[in-house]
């Protein structure tokens, strides 16, 4: 994915967090990602794909609720990660699953403060 292309889509999804304590912009296997007291929830995979960090069984809920935008690949078959679409998903969905990544991962302490 080229840069410009990358750089795009990290300022969508940094704006899409910025209400969320404690985020952290950094890398995850060389590619931009989002994380929370240095724990990865979201990243950038590629040409228009994120993964989202997501237990398994709502992993499974979106997939088959929304194919369109979540899926998996046999990578991922078995992990709480999920594949999103980032060109299918609009920026309240987006918004909404960015949080609940978020409070996944992030420690009880600073969950207390989001509310």
């Amino acid at each position: 994915m080229p840069d410009d292309e990358n750089d795009a889509l990290l300022a969508r999804l940094q704006r899409l967090s910025q209400p969320l304590p404690g985020v952290e912009t950094g890398t995850s296997y060389g590619t931009p990602a989002l994380k929370v007291a240095g724990k990865l929830f979201l990243r950038i995979k590629g040409a228009e794909t994120l993964v989202l960090m997501a237990p398994l069984d709502e992993k499974e809920r979106l997939i088959e609720m929304a194919p369109d935008i979540y899926y998996e690949t046999d990578h991922y078959r078995g992990w709480p990660a999920l594949l999103i679409r980032a060109a299918a998903v609009d920026d309240a969905e987006l918004r909404h699953r960015i949080t609940e990544a978020w409070r996944y991962k992030a420690p009880a302490k600073l969950r207390k403060t989001f509310g």
